[in-house]
């Protein structure tokens, strides 16, 4: 029931992307340029988002489980560190540069061409570079620990 559900909602997600033109990277890239010729219609694709998050919000706070069963689980932190401000810095620079980010990317495959494939591509090479770089932190902080203990 799981795996049917997750299925439906990718789906509905997905199709969401392309209804509203979040798969189209010149849209995006129309909606970023704000000196040039602006297209803002994504604002209100976003705003729709914004709208239903904030009423659904509430309710799922109340719930201890999600719908199916699983348990809800929130960050914690709501400190604004180093890490979050280049994180969204590195995430808006390749939503700039390509005019996708990883969802609507990832719909776009199915398109074919080699635009979302390079990004893909990208994608997945930033986000192991990323898990090397985290793996490496955490055992230089493990073998200073020893040393020190």
């Amino acid at each position: 029931m799981k795996s049917v559900s997750a299925l439906l909602a990718g789906l509905l997600f997905g199709l969401g992307l392309i209804a509203s033109g979040m798969t189209d990277p010149s849209k995006v890239l129309g909606f970023l340029d704000l000196a040039g010729a602006w297209d803002p219609s994504l604002a209100f694709v976003m705003g729709g988002a914004l709208l239903v998050g904030a009423l659904a919000f509430p309710f799922i706070l109340k719930r201890p489980k999600s719908v199916l069963g699983n348990t809800i689980s929130l960050p914690t932190s709501t400190k604004i560190d180093r890490r979050l401000v280049v994180g969204g810095l590195t995430f808006g620079v390749g939503w700039g540069l390509a005019g996708f980010c990883p969802g609507p990317a990832l719909v776009s495959l199915a398109y074919g061409g080699a635009k979302p494939v390079v990004f893909c591509i990208a994608m997945l090479a930033g986000m192991a570079a990323f898990e090397i770089l985290e793996r490496a932190k955490s055992k230089v902080a493990v073998q200073a620990g020893l040393e020190r203990g």
